[in-house]
């Protein structure tokens, strides 16, 4: 039980017609992804008692959520990198390459260096003392984490050490952050062109289809010879798939009139996601397999087929929905947008510890998961408020310095981080 990573995190928004907008008017994909988020936490008080492999197992875990797990797993994070492109785009565009990148590298691997250190180690604490019977106490541990300590193994294999888990989303996006200042440094036309051929063929079925066949071959050709690893240098399955995520966004920032064709597919790709998903369930349940494990090369084909065509129509049918129904803007948005990326950085941990207090008192799932929610959210939004009103503290937490004499109420609205 010692391998996983976690998942998630960036903004932007709001487009009302067909023309060109500002890309400060794309509300709706800040609300998206701010939904995403919160069906992270979801997901990750749900690892808890699935029956996949976890830094801490419930021992009511078993396969009875695993279906709705499914339900997101496949398109959650492509949906963020999608978005994660759009804002990347915007910014590179508004503050030029230098700048962009200054800012990308201060708002990213900042908190990523500060998570590993610091907020992360509990996590692999808890579990070594769950998995293996560690008793060396926790300072004794830091020891080990900081040194790399490679002793920590059961009989799923060994712990590596130090480890971001899920913080890995902010290396990754830094990284196809530098992928684009040098696409754009090199190729800005070729960019404008490319963008201008997507809008003329992204529509209608197409727009349904054509990106998940790029998404079915990627996981059919290079899964099961990479998988998904997390650890950034040797994750090619991962980098074909979210990288391409990634600048498919960056396109559609300089192509915003394929927005409005999202909206007017989305009951399409819903009906789509929800066949996938179905389908899906039925192979697991039917086989005991799931899609990355399909038995024969055929079977594998065609699974990895519908997974993909699940992930991208449900991207389709998330930015649809919230492109229709999402253009309303205010304080809450505002509010939001700017904490996702701290409490994204602490969600897991307090997950993890809570879950590990609470082992005790044996509660049922039903009661303990909400539990779990709840105080995930309330101390995760605790910690940003008082993040936000300490300097030194925001940088490590990816929030931009305070002007001065600005409030925090006021500086969240005039400057929302992406």
């Amino acid at each position: 039980m010692l391998a996983y990573a976690g998942r998630v995190s960036t903004s932007l928004a709001a487009m009302h017609t067909e023309t060109p907008p500002s890309p400060a008017r794309l509300v709706f994909l800040d609300w998206v992804r701010i939904i995403a988020f919160f069906i992270l936490v979801l997901y990750h008080v749900g690892m808890y008692y699935v029956s996949w492999d976890w830094h801490l197992k419930s021992e009511f875990a078993g396969s009875a959520l695993d279906p709705f797990m499914v339900l997101s797993a496949p398109w959650r994070l492509g949906l963020l990198f999608l978005v994660s492109g759009v804002v990347s785009q915007a910014m590179l565009r508004r503050l030029g390459i230098l700048a962009f990148l200054r800012r990308r590298t201060l708002r990213l691997l900042l908190p990523l260096l500060f998570g590993a250190l610091v907020i992360v180690p509990p996590q692999s604490y808890i579990e070594v003392v769950h998995d293996v019977g560690y008793d060396g106490g926790y300072l004794r541990f830091i020891g080990r984490f900081l040194t790399g300590y490679g002793g920590f193994c059961d009989h799923d294999g060994c712990l590596f050490l130090p480890t971001w888990n899920h913080l890995w989303f902010l290396p990754y996006l830094w990284m196809y952050c530098l992928v684009l200042a040098a696409l754009a440094a090199c190729a800005d036309g070729r960019l404008d062109t490319a963008a201008r051929t997507l809008a003329r063929h992204l529509g209608g079925w197409r727009l349904l289809v054509l990106p998940a066949v790029f998404l079915a071959l990627a996981r059919v050709t290079m899964l099961r010879h990479f998988g998904e690893t997390h650890m950034l240098v040797d994750d090619w399955f991962a980098h074909a798939t979210y990288l391409y995520l990634f600048l498919l966004g960056a396109l559609l920032g300089r192509a915003p009139q394929c927005w409005p064709r999202f909206a007017a597919m989305r009951w399409q790709a819903l009906a789509l996601a929800a066949t996938a998903w179905a389908a899906t369930v039925c192979w697991y349940r039917l086989l005991g397999l799931f899609p990355d494990a399909a038995g024969t090369p055929t079977w594998f084909a065609l699974m990895g087929a519908v997974y993909a065509l699940l992930a991208w129509s449900a991207i389709v049918a998330a930015c649809g929905f919230a492109r229709r129904h999402l253009h309303h803007d205010g304080p809450a948005r505002a509010y939001l947008a700017t904490a996702v990326l701290p409490v994204y950085l602490v969600h897991q941990t307090l997950i993890i510890v809570l879950a590990w207090l609470l082992r005790p008192a044996r509660l049922a799932p039903g009661i303990e998961a909400p539990v779990l929610v709840v105080l995930t959210l309330t101390l995760s939004f605790g910690l940003y408020e008082a993040v936000r009103r300490v300097s030194f503290l925001r940088p490590l937490f990816g929030l931009p310095l305070a002007s001065r004499g600005a409030t925090p109420r006021s500086q969240e609205q005039s400057s929302l981080p992406a």
